[in-house]
């Protein structure tokens, strides 16, 4: 069987910078209740790199995942076209995978754009948000309401 060609197929070096910079916010993680730091690194279609760590609040609601706060980061500083995030944890033996919140938040910006599940180690798996939410519900759907 045909392996799919990544969405953005990143060289190794950005990938690697990418990887690194979401274990970095991972770092600022505001997770006290949890226990469960998540950090997330976005690429711009033009080299730009926003990122985004998960922000817990005692009203359990009102918390932020890692990849929303940093696709509103960018959202805020102009940039909508997205090329790639990457999301870390500190789970070793498993890639944990995007909530279905994010999933439908990046989906706001297109579905061919990757999505790098890292461990610690700095392995990682590769999808796109396509693969994580497929027949999903975007803007351009709202076009076919009359």
């Amino acid at each position: 069987m045909a392996q799919k060609r990544p969405a953005c197929a990143l060289d190794p070096e950005d990938i690697q910078l990418l990887v690194l910079c979401s274990q970095e916010a991972k770092k600022s993680a505001y997770c006290p209740y949890s226990h469960f730091p998540v950090g997330a690194a976005l690429l711009t279609r033009d080299g730009k790199i926003f990122l985004g760590c998960n922000i817990e609040n005692a009203c359990y609601p009102l918390g932020i995942c890692a990849e929303r706060t940093a696709i509103q980061k960018a959202i805020s500083e102009g940039y909508h076209d997205f090329r790639a995030i990457a999301v870390a944890t500190d789970v070793q033996d498993d890639f944990i995978s995007p909530c279905g919140a994010c999933r439908q938040v990046m989906r706001e910006f297109g579905s061919n754009w990757d999505v790098y599940l890292t461990k610690p180690d700095g392995t990682y798996v590769l999808t796109t948000v396509q693969e994580l939410l497929p027949a999903s519900f975007g803007p351009e759907d709202l076009q076919k309401v009359q």
